[in-house]
């Protein structure tokens, strides 16, 4: 069996991570939404986390990280 090149399966392992990359980014702004519309359900951060099983920190820098524009 002959193997790739290693650019070759260097470029596609780049795009891959790009790809990823920009997914990770993508779930952790949604991520941060759920956690927002968590707290203006149960009324603070602190029930927040203890509800999801996160810490108060956790959950505070998620929000803060990717602010909602409403």
């Amino acid at each position: 069996m002959t193997e790739e090149p290693w650019r070759v399966r260097f470029r596609r392992e780049d795009e891959l991570v790009e790809q990823l990359q920009s997914q990770l980014l993508e779930a952790a702004a949604r991520r941060a939404k759920a956690l927002a519309d968590g707290r203006a359900e149960l009324g603070s951060v602190y029930k927040v986390a203890k509800a999801v099983g996160k810490s108060y920190t956790a959950v505070s820098n998620a929000i803060k990280k990717y602010p909602t524009t409403e």
